[in-house]
């Protein structure tokens, strides 16, 4: 089997879960993190154009060869906010209003902002508490440049994914109330992507379902 033919295979199992559990327009990320970039060539020839990368060098190097709407999703390091910028049209796990001052100064071009929710408090982790989301939010709201999408979270590993992503509807249903323009969801990865839509997740970020475990370059 070629490359193409296993991840045509792959993203055509994604999609087809992904149809079953939707009863709203949902965005798929193909996370390409440590995989070449080859593969996301290979994924935009088969109609892919959101491409998810938490690192900074791979999003820069990979995003100068295969177009489309590329996401940067790891915790942010304010060195690297510059590069960041200069690749990602939308930044999806934004937790710091240091962070956000940055981006005015050095971001190019608008960027859609998700702000990513701690659901436990352990903030090492990356996400804001529930009391520092709508100062952070206004924050981005009140830019001329830059636009509010919505939230963000990944549920911690021994948290039940049905219980997180249930508890993360809730608190975007009254961050709405609030930021009504806010309406996108960020939340789900390859085991839990499922879930996560039947919770109202709108993006979902998924890898290894389409590209397999780990890279087989590496």
């Amino acid at each position: 089997m070629s490359r193409k033919e296993e991840l045509s295979g792959n993203l055509e199992s994604v999609r087809s879960k992904i149809a079953k559990v939707a009863d709203h327009d949902v965005t798929l990320i193909a996370v390409t993190k440590t995989f070449p970039v080859s593969d996301a060539q290979i994924l935009h020839e088969l109609g892919v154009r959101d491409f998810g990368e938490n690192r900074d060098a791979e999003g820069a190097e990979k995003s100068a060869v295969v177009s489309g709407t590329w996401h940067f999703q790891g915790q942010i390091q304010s060195n690297k906010l510059k590069s960041i910028t200069s690749w990602a049209s939308v930044i999806h796990s934004l937790d710091d209003p240091r962070h956000f001052e940055i981006i005015e100064k050095v971001a190019p071009h608008p960027l859609q902002i998700f702000l990513q929710v701690s659901l436990d408090g352990a903030h090492h982790r990356g996400g804001a508490g529930l009391e520092e989301l709508h100062s952070l939010a206004a924050l981005v709201e009140s830019s001329p440049t830059h636009t509010l999408a919505g939230l963000m979270s990944v549920p911690p590993v021994e948290m039940d994914p049905d219980q997180g992503f249930a508890q993360l509807a809730v608190i975007h249903t009254e961050f709405m109330k609030l930021f009504p323009g806010a309406k996108s969801l960020s939340a789900g990865m390859s085991g839990d992507y499922e879930t996560a839509i039947s919770h109202g997740a709108t993006h979902v970020r998924v890898g290894s379902s389409i590209l397999g475990s780990r890279s087989p370059h590496l």
